[in-house]
């Protein structure tokens, strides 16, 4: 008899392990799938709120995006202004069982940039930066761990193994810069993304010129942004990679400027690999404008 009770918890112990519930967890922007992933590994579902191939900036949520989360445990969200449409999502659900994780919770932000940005209104890019992706793979571990502790030793260790890819990156190319002087060096962007990945190599940023990310200034604007690069001696302009910028041309003419691109991290597929790619990319482009503006300077 005992034995038989014996063989019976055992195979209920082994059929609950079979048929348990991973938890699903969603995330609203491309490099948050990245991080989690990285994070989690196969632990847990990774669920996207939106399909790829939406622009967040102006995503207006859909009757799928609610049915999406009604499928989620727990949500991942920028929580700054680059995903105000998920907390939309969120806020008409009505969930209490739902935890939303605010992935910038303990990164030090920047303030926004740029013609119409209102006081008080902080730069959403995180992801576009090096310290302040680190820091928001440890928070999502931190708090996976939480709320699954059964894999917290996991989600640390992959947590800082992920890490350790982006200070590498970001040690390759200081080494890279160390021997030129970049002291000086003025840039202008496009849009008010790229601060965070700036401000980590020393380079200030002295113009944003869209007014709003993906709306072209008007000709009074453009004139304004022209005259501001002619008169400060800003060397290079960073635009967006997977944006039409069309009015970057006449900028390129009128003023000689050096152009390079970006990539903003949230256009194209949900891949683990996604950041790790774009951002070793977004490094290699600003060594290059770096070099580029320490020989036109005289300083390499």
């Amino acid at each position: 008899m005992l034995k038989r009770l014996s063989i019976t918890l055992l195979l209920l112990t082994f059929s609950a392990s079979i048929y348990a519930k991973k938890l699903t967890v969603g995330i609203t922007l491309q490099p948050y799938f990245s991080y989690v992933k990285a994070v989690v590994g196969d632990q847990v579902n990774v669920l996207p709120l939106v399909d790829e191939g939406f622009n967040p900036h102006n995503y207006q949520p859909q009757a799928n995006d609610l049915r999406r989360l009604n499928q989620m445990d727990v949500i991942i969200v920028n929580g700054i202004g680059h995903d105000d449409f998920a907390l939309k999502v969120i806020k008409a659900a009505n969930r209490t069982d739902l935890i939303v994780i605010k992935a910038n919770k303990d990164v030090p932000l920047l303030p926004a940039m740029g013609q119409s940005v209102g006081t008080g209104v902080v730069n959403p890019h995180t992801f576009v930066g090096v310290s302040t992706t680190i820091q928001k793979v440890y928070t999502i571990a931190t708090e996976m761990s939480k709320i699954d502790p059964d894999n917290a030793k996991l989600y640390r260790a992959n947590a800082r193994a992920y890490a350790l890819k982006f200070r590498k990156m970001k040690h390759l190319a200081m080494m890279a810069l160390s021997d030129i002087n970049t002291a000086g060096m003025k840039v202008a962007t496009t849009h008010n993304a790229y601060g965070y990945i700036l401000q980590e190599f020393g380079v200030e940023v002295s113009a944003v010129i869209e007014p709003a990310h993906g709306v072209e200034p008007s000709a009074s604007q453009l004139q304004e942004t022209i005259e501001k690069i002619r008169s400060s001696g800003i060397d290079v302009l960073f635009y967006e990679l997977n944006m039409p910028n069309r009015y970057v041309d006449n900028i390129e003419k009128e003023t000689g400027i050096k152009l390079y691109r970006f990539s903003h991290m949230t256009h194209g597929a949900y891949r683990l690999e996604k950041v790790e790619i774009e951002m070793q990319q977004n490094i290699d482009t600003l060594v290059e404008a770096m070099k580029y503006t320490a020989q036109q300077k005289g300083g390499a």
